[in-house]
């Protein structure tokens, strides 16, 4: 079983910068695609960034620029780097894996990220 924690949200002013750290456990010998995901009051939860098992990297329209993504494999833990942070961004930041080879995802809790203006 997999587990993910995600830390490292909170509240911060329109233009600042936070970063986001989500540790994983329990993945066994297989290394998945990580990312990140949000969710803001009353909308779907929208595709933010990842990073595939060999590297790849894809991020989202919206935040491409400001956001950067990068994963330290030696402590299982995937980070989003967030700057120059809009009142839009505001929303739930969850972490996923995805394995390729079952299509089986995990989440993480979610990490509140608030951004005032």
């Amino acid at each position: 079983q997999v587990q993910l924690v995600e830390s490292g949200g909170g509240l911060v002013q329109a233009g600042g910068s936070l970063r986001l750290s989500c540790a994983s456990s329990g993945r066994g010998f297989v290394m998945p695609s990580m990312g990140w995901y949000r969710q803001a009051p009353g909308k779907q939860r929208e595709f933010v960034a990842l990073v595939t098992s060999a590297g790849i990297i894809r991020v989202a329209d919206s935040v491409k620029g400001r956001f950067t993504i990068s994963k330290d494999n030696a402590k299982n833990t995937v980070y989003l780097q967030m700057n120059s942070l809009k009142p839009e961004d505001t929303a739930v930041y969850y972490c996923n894996a995805h394995f390729l080879f079952n299509n089986q995802d995990y989440w993480g809790q979610g990490t509140q990220v608030t951004v005032s203006s």
